[in-house]
This record gives structure tokens, sequence and C-alpha cells, in this order.
């Protein structure tokens, strides 16, 4: 359960400024937009639904059940998560990418809140379960792990349209609002999901999303990773 700076934490794990390389991906937006998948506010809308109902909460539930585990010093598990994890996504490249930005928040947070767990999630963990153990080592529950990655993701893929889409930042702001519900609910459903086997965590697909980002790594112009 949360301690008394609690609140405060899940702000600081939440917060898109924290140098970790999220600000680098659109989360498959740039992609869908460049593909005439999303043109307008509605087609939007839809998309970052559907990425917080299918990857969304994947990642939540792997971050809550990493946070879980990382709280009763089962840092053994990771193992298996990682395992599954990879199971779920099959595209390499977002593979990579998990990867990648999993490095980039271990290092970010090796410098700005050390701990043992840290170095012992081996050379490439994916993202989420980087943030589970990361969320634990501050104090925070699984449901706020599950509710940070789930911000995390929504709130960047929204940013990354003012620089693929016009649109007014306004109105994208009131897409977010709109989810933030949803958000709340689906944090708990990972939550309660992290309390099963590795095995059962849940795997909603989203196969176009997969095939968007091993065609966008292969584009010769775009302005995010992925």
């Amino acid at each position: 359960m949360r301690d008394g700076g609690g609140s405060a934490a899940l702000l600081l794990l939440a917060d898109g400024r924290l140098p970790a390389g999220s600000y680098a991906h659109s989360g498959g937006l740039e992609p869908a937009v460049a593909s005439g998948r999303v043109v307008d506010m509605a087609g939007l809308e839809r998309f970052l639904i559907g990425r917080a109902e299918t990857a969304g909460l994947i990642v939540a539930a792997f971050a809550a059940a990493a946070c879980a585990c990382a709280a009763r010093d089962d840092i053994t598990a990771m193992a298996g998560l990682e395992t599954e994890l990879d199971a779920r996504i099959p595209s390499a490249e977002l593979r990579k990418v998990s990867r990648d930005l999993g490095r980039q928040l271990r290092r970010a947070m090796g410098a700005v809140h050390p701990h043992p767990h840290y170095a012992a999630l081996g050379a490439a963990p994916h993202h989420p379960v980087v943030l589970g153990v990361v969320a634990a080592a501050l104090g925070l529950d699984p449901r706020d792990a599950a509710l940070a990655i789930l911000h995390e993701n929504n709130a960047g893929a929204a940013a990354a349209a003012a620089k693929v889409m016009r649109v007014d930042p306004f109105d994208v702001h009131a897409i977010i609002a709109r989810m933030a519900g949803r958000l709340d609910q689906l944090a708990g459903i990972a939550a309660n999901a992290a309390a099963g086997p590795a095995a059962d965590l849940p795997s909603p697909g989203s196969p176009l999303a997969d095939i968007a980002a091993e065609h966008h790594r292969r584009s010769d112009v775009r302005l995010f990773a992925s």
C-alpha cells in the first residue's frame, strides 16, 4: 500500500518530463496518421481508446504484477514476466522499443531514486517490468503502477498528435479527460489480474499496431522512434 508520500511519487512516475525516453515515441500514432487510419479528432479518440484497451491493459497488468512481486522481494519472478510479455508482443520492433524504454527508465530512476532491485532486472528488461519494480521502490501499490503506465501510454500518444496532425491541444486534452474514468477501471482490472499466475495475465491483441510498427521502422521519414 502507499506510504505517506505515495501520491507525490505516483505523479513523479507518471510525469512525461521524467527523462526516460518516452517522449521520443508516438505510441503508434505516427504510422496510423501516415497510413490514413487517423485523420481527425474522432479518429484520434478511437485510436487512444483502442490502444488503452489492448496494449495499455497488457502493460498495465505486467507493471502491476512486477510491482507486487518486487514489494515482496520476489525478483526471481521477473524472468517469468519477461517471457510472458514477449509472447504478447508479436512485433520484434515493439519488443525492442519496450526493452529500450525499460533500460532508459532504469537508468533514470537509478539516478533519481536508487534501489538494489534495479540491478537484478537483467541487461534489457521490458518497460512495464521496470516500471512496476520502480513503483514498488517508491512505495506504490500494483494499482498505482498500472495507472501510471496507462497514463503514460495514453498521454504520450496524445501529445504526439500535436506534431503529426493539425489539432487543437484543448480538444486533445478533452479526450484525455473523457478517458480518465476508463483508465481508472483498466488499472483496477490490471491490479486484480496481477494477483494470479503470470500466464493468465491479459493478452488482448492489436495485430494492426504490430504490423504498423514494422512498417514504421522501415520508413525513410519519421518524427518518432515508434
